[in-house]
């Protein structure tokens, strides 16, 4: 194949590229020095035989809301949304109607609502790098102001406004690169002061409504952390909880009290599962006001006066929205919505809840629930690009006995009649979540069913070490522990040997991030179980990923990974990381990684691909100039799951 390098600028010229797939091919695999010692494996044709090429684009811009917040006057709901093939910031009535594109750039990270809800602050990187920029904007879009521009290698992560609008919260590493402190910055004048001096990683969150108090916590780990109020006058830290072991605190947010006197949280200290509970200021205490045999979260305060408590509580992925009056012991479901992964946010001047929703057949729904009305009213609905709602396909939670007796959980698409028409059971992909404290649950995921649509399953497993069942499960991966979740993707192929519903000989085993850590692991440690691997930008030496991680990643790897800096460590990563046993690797694998990627590194999956290539195995490699940690943008999302699509169907002969 001929191999030319190109500019950035290629990758952005979109129509050349669509009508042109072998150009788009060309853009998206530029070489660079590291070719020169990379031999070329045998690459696939792209859009050019099979399925209708534009198929995948169907699935693609299947899409709807992300990120909805209503406006504290109830007025508007703001979204990212991406119809113009990059998350931008849009906003429409609460009640429905016109939307309007507010941001025409690259794409934004993040956005929140102004405490005047005239105003919106949005945050923006470079091609996915995470240093973000900040920026207010108004609610027409005529008038925008830069606040925080860029920190060259910096990060930062925001906390919140001022009840007054006037001062922003949040945290960065601008000092020396490595440890988040807490800063306010004064929107009027400019002015940032250094309020709390961290190491690692302490995060602002929520600032009580009077100004004096600013919820804190320290990351501890991947699912837990430390819990802190900072007393703005004076700059000092209270401790609220520090539990050993350790344990999460408002994973779904804060909710303050109107008077300032405490606030609402999720918590699991000293429990299995995350709970509802109360922090009083004057007593100091954390109280529990509600207990589920499951994990709550997204908690907020809703009603004009702040009435109404209302939450979700997780069910093998599925959640179910509650809610209650703050003074009374009676829970209510709200009913009518569609399945799926449900993100809430209130009005702080209205009785109107804002319920995002994505389903596996909802790409991102917008609803409605009116408190002093028991109205729900969907105000925003996904657009399906034409795929018919009867054609996707429903995950079946499956509960599944690992060889050391932990039950093991995972969803399960299995294609119809009509998608699967061979002779016996379905070829699978196991695609793996990332994390490792993350888990897979039944949102849209348009790769998942255009697999199960072109005759593939797709199994998505939630191996110990994922979060959502249970404190204990989360930590069964730790340090020493971590191939313990490698063999668990080992035993859930076992049980579907014998269980049949997918052919386990036609298997590959596919993820992200810390899934194509996984992915690498188990095609390693397990040789020839499974028949192919896709590892996107993932993890192959654990010593070089951990010196080099982003200091987000920094501030909660020495809890879940151990200190890479201690020998012990060291040499423990040294003998347990992907490449040590890649040449034991003998079934062909995918990778692709983003240039911009400030998590984990391009070096790693050019390391792998250099290894298996060495022994001879089949290992095409894609380099995505302008992404990070994933793919954000339609077209290199067009071009790499088509891509990945083939690659998958050719090795398991579909």
């Amino acid at each position: 194949m001929l191999h030319k390098r190109l500019d950035g600028w290629l990758v952005r010229f979109g129509l050349f590229l669509l009508l042109f797939p072998s150009y788009f091919l060309l853009a998206q695999e530029k070489v660079d020095e590291l070719e020169a010692i990379m031999p070329q494996n045998e690459t696939f044709s792209v859009g050019l035989a099979g399925d209708d090429p534009a198929r995948i684009g169907r699935y693609l811009m299947a899409s709807g809301a992300s990120g909805a917040r209503i406006s504290p006057d109830g007025s508007y709901i703001a979204m990212r949304h991406s119809a113009s093939g990059e998350p931008q910031l849009w906003v429409m009535p609460a009640s429905g109607g016109q939307m309007q594109q507010l941001t025409f750039g690259s794409g934004i990270t993040f956005f929140r609502w102004a405490p005047d809800s005239r105003w919106l602050l949005f945050g923006a990187d470079n091609d996915g790098n995470e240093q973000e920029s900040y920026a207010l904007i108004r609610v027409d879009g005529l008038h925008q102001r830069n606040v925080l521009p860029p920190v060259t290698g910096g990060f930062r992560q925001f906390g919140d406004f001022s009840n007054d609008g006037l001062d922003l919260f949040y945290s960065s590493t601008e000092r020396n690169g490595l440890d988040f402190d807490i800063y306010k910055t004064e929107l009027a004048s400019g002015e940032t002061t250094l309020l709390y001096q961290g190491s690692y990683g302490y995060y602002a969150r929520n600032l009580s409504p009077d100004g004096r108090f600013l919820v804190v916590t320290e990351g501890v780990g991947e699912d837990g952390d430390n819990l802190y109020l900072l007393d703005t006058e004076s700059l000092e830290l209270r401790v609220i909880s520090r539990p050993d072991p350790r344990a999460s605190h408002g994973s779904g947010g804060f909710a303050w009290s109107p008077d300032s006197a405490g606030f609402f949280l999720a918590s699991n200290v000293d429990r299995e599962y995350t709970a509802l509970m109360y922090y009083e200021i004057d007593s100091e205490r954390l109280r529990m006001v509600q207990a589920f045999d499951n994990d709550a979260g997204d908690v907020t305060l809703c009603g004009s006066s702040s009435e109404f408590l209302a939450w979700t509580v997780n069910i093998d992925g599925f959640d179910t929205l509650m809610y209650k009056a703050v003074v009374d012991e009676s829970v209510q479901t709200v009913g009518g919505l569609p399945e799926g992964n449900y993100t809430i946010n209130c009005a702080r001047d209205s009785s109107v809840m804002a319920i995002h929703i994505s389903g596996w057949r909802t790409p991102g729904d917008i609803h409605h629930f009116d408190f002093d009305q028991q109205t729900l009213q969907r105000v925003f609905a996904s657009n399906l690009a034409g795929l018919d709602p009867d054609r996707l396909i429903r995950p079946e939670s499956i509960r599944i006995p690992a060889r050391d007796g932990v039950m093991l959980q995972g969803l399960l698409y299995l294609p119809d009649s009509g998608s699967y028409s061979g002779e016996g059971a379905p070829p699978v992909i196991f695609e793996v979540h990332g994390g490792p404290t993350s888990q897979s649950r039944p949102v849209f995921d348009p790769i998942v069913q255009y697999h199960v649509d072109r005759g593939v399953a797709v199994f998505e497993p939630n191996v110990r070490g994922s979060t959502g069942f249970g404190r204990t499960y989360a930590t069964l991966d730790d340090r020493t522990r971590r191939l313990d979740s490698v063999s668990d993707l080992v035993d859930m192929l076992e049980f579907f040997r014998i269980d049949g519903r997918v052919d386990v000989e036609r298997a590959a085993v596919s993820g992200g991030s810390y899934g194509g850590y996984m992915v690498n692991a188990v095609l390693a440690a397990f040789p020839g179980l499974f028949k192919a691997g896709v590892s996107r930008y993932g993890i192959a030496d654990w010593v070089t990923g951990l010196e080099v991680a982003s200091p987000q990643l920094k501030a909660s790897d020495r809890i879940e990974y151990g200190d890479i800096n201690l020998p012990e460590w060291r040499s423990f990563y040294e003998t347990n990381s992907p490449i040590v046993q890649a040449d034991r690797i003998e079934v062909p694998v995918l990778y692709s990684h983003g240039e911009m990627d400030s998590r984990i590194d391009v070096a790693e999956s050019e390391t792998m691909v250099r290894a298996l290539r060495a022994n001879g195995i089949n290992a095409p490699f894609i380099r995505i100039p302008d992404e990070g940690h994933g793919w954000r943008k339609l077209i290199n999302r067009q071009f790499y799951y088509r891509r990945e699509a083939e690659f998958i169907e050719s090795v398991l002969n579909l």
